[in-house]
């Protein structure tokens, strides 16, 4: 298997609130080191013809009054992700059952903030955690949500696939066979007994199951470090790495026993 970056939650000016051609906005993916995008303008199909330079991928961004979510790919098979479900305006937040749906944007980039992490994608997680608690095996994704010049790959979805195709992206997303990057800079190897991580000064590493918080640990100043444990009687592991200051740098999905 090979990695992967990419953006699966994009907007041009074709989109309300849009600033950025297709091509501006695949110049700002390239620049960002990504490998792939999925374009999701506001309840309209993306003319691909108007997206070249690099791996697209199909998508839009249903907007209903109670909730968006994120068609990728081709109907019928198209992957179904609830978007930003904790947004702070009145359509932004989520009000229907997660039922149905093949995946959560639990992290959403700078459109509704100017951090790279909030309260909402802090509520997203809590949320996403409970539905794993419960015995629900759903992935989380994260996204730029790019509007803006300088958006894109804030953060970025890491997937392992065989090849570099729209439908190995759709796969990984639906298997979770894919982590959350705050940047470019940030990288991480995740076992079900391990986790190494590259390029987080002196940030923190957890290790959460199905009975919360297991395991803490506080990487050097370098950033780098490896973080193991003993396997122990939980149906999942999932890992968090964050700043100093709070912020997520990383999330994986859960690996299942």
């Amino acid at each position: 298997m090979r990695s992967f970056r990419g953006d699966c939650h994009v907007h041009s000016l074709k989109s309300h609130g849009g600033e950025m051609t297709p091509a501006e906005v695949v110049a700002e993916a390239r620049a960002a080191g990504l490998d792939f995008l999925a374009v999701t303008e506001h309840d309209a199909p993306a003319d691909l013809a108007d997206w070249t330079g690099m791996l697209v991928i199909p998508g839009q961004e249903v907007l209903t009054p109670d909730g968006h979510w994120l068609s990728l790919g081709s109907a019928p098979d198209d992957l179904r992700v609830v978007a930003h479900p904790f947004a702070p305006y009145p359509t932004g937040t989520f009000r229907r059952s997660f039922d149905g749906f093949h995946a959560i944007e639990v992290w959403n980039g700078r459109w509704s903030s100017d951090l790279p992490w909030n309260a909402d994608n802090e509520a997203a997680l809590a949320a996403w955690d409970h539905e794993l608690r419960q015995g629900r095996r759903i992935p989380a994704i994260g996204n730029s949500d790019t509007h803006l010049p300088g958006q894109i790959g804030t953060p970025q979805l890491v997937i392992q696939a065989p090849d570099l195709t729209a439908s190995a992206v759709l796969t990984a997303i639906r298997t979770g066979a894919c982590w959350i990057a705050g940047s470019a800079d940030t990288d991480l190897t995740f076992t079900p007994s391990s986790v190494r991580v590259t390029g987080v000064p002196s940030g923190a590493v957890t290790v959460h199951t199905d009975r919360g918080q297991v395991l803490r640990e506080v990487l050097p100043e370098s950033g780098d470090g490896v973080l193991e444990w003993s396997a122990g009687p939980w149906p999942y592991v999932r890992v968090e790495v964050r700043h100093p200051g709070g912020h997520m740098a990383a999330l994986t999905n859960p690996l299942f026993r």
